[in-house]
This record gives structure tokens, C-alpha cells and sequence, in this order.
């Protein structure tokens, strides 16, 4: 039984759905990077990079270039860069409609009153 497309799609955002994954495509957008650069910008432990390319490498959205002992990662393809670009112009829509609302939202709001000192019972 094939899988319906909506929920391929599901799926795959789920896939992309963690903060270390997010970074590395973000990372590699440059080219290939080497897993011990990877390190070195995300902060995280060996074990867990490795557990995060893996799930990248089994989508089939990053590939891993061996050379001697060193390890890099690059995009399988540029849709990748193309889907980040488009989610950094979503967000910055996004985030730019907030910071209207907002301010839109101070602009509304009275002012609080001052509570004035020393006017107590006397």
C-alpha cells in the first residue's frame, strides 16, 4: 500500500523537525563540512552529531564524503538550500507581522499609572 503524499510530506518535516538538523543543513549550504567543524559550530557531543547525520544521511538529504580519516557531509541536492531559504523568508514574515501587532498593541495601550511617592494617609 503506497503511502499518500500529504503524508510523505508529514513525515519528511517531522525528519527535519530538530534543532541540530536544522543547523547542520544550514551548516553545509556553504559545501561540504567536515564533521569535526560540525562539532566545533554546534557544540554537541560526538555521539549525538553522529545520531543526527545519521537521520539526515537514511532521508537521503546530506551524503558523507570519506577522505583518509576525515569525515565531511555535503547536500544531497540545492532543494534543500532553496526549502531553508524559503523557511528563513516565511519567518521573516512571520516575525515581522509580530513585531507590527506589537507594536500596533503598545500604541493602544494606556498608559499605566504612576504611583506617586510619598502620598500616603497623613
Amino acid at each position: 500500500m503506497q503511502v499518500p503524499l500529504y503524508q510523505a510530506k508529514a513525515e519528511f518535516f517531522r525528519m527535519l523537525g530538530h534543532p541540530v538538523r536544522i543547523r547542520v543543513l544550514e551548516l553545509l549550504q556553504g559545501g561540504p563540512v567536515a564533521v569535526r567543524d560540525l562539532l566545533t559550530e554546534i557544540e554537541i557531543e560526538p555521539s549525538s552529531l553522529s545520531q543526527q547525520l545519521a537521520v539526515l544521511r537514511r532521508s537521503g538529504i546530506v551524503v558523507s564524503i570519506r577522505e583518509g580519516s576525515t569525515v565531511s557531509y555535503a547536500l544531497a541536492g540545492g532543494d534543500v538550500a532553496e526549502l531553508l531559504r524559503a523557511a528563513r523568508r516565511i519567518l521573516t514574515e512571520l516575525l515581522t507581522g509580530q513585531n507590527e501587532l506589537l507594536a500596533e498593541l503598545r500604541q493602544a495601550e494606556p498608559p499605566l499609572p504612576v504611583p506617586q511617592r510619598g502620598a500616603g494617609p497623613g
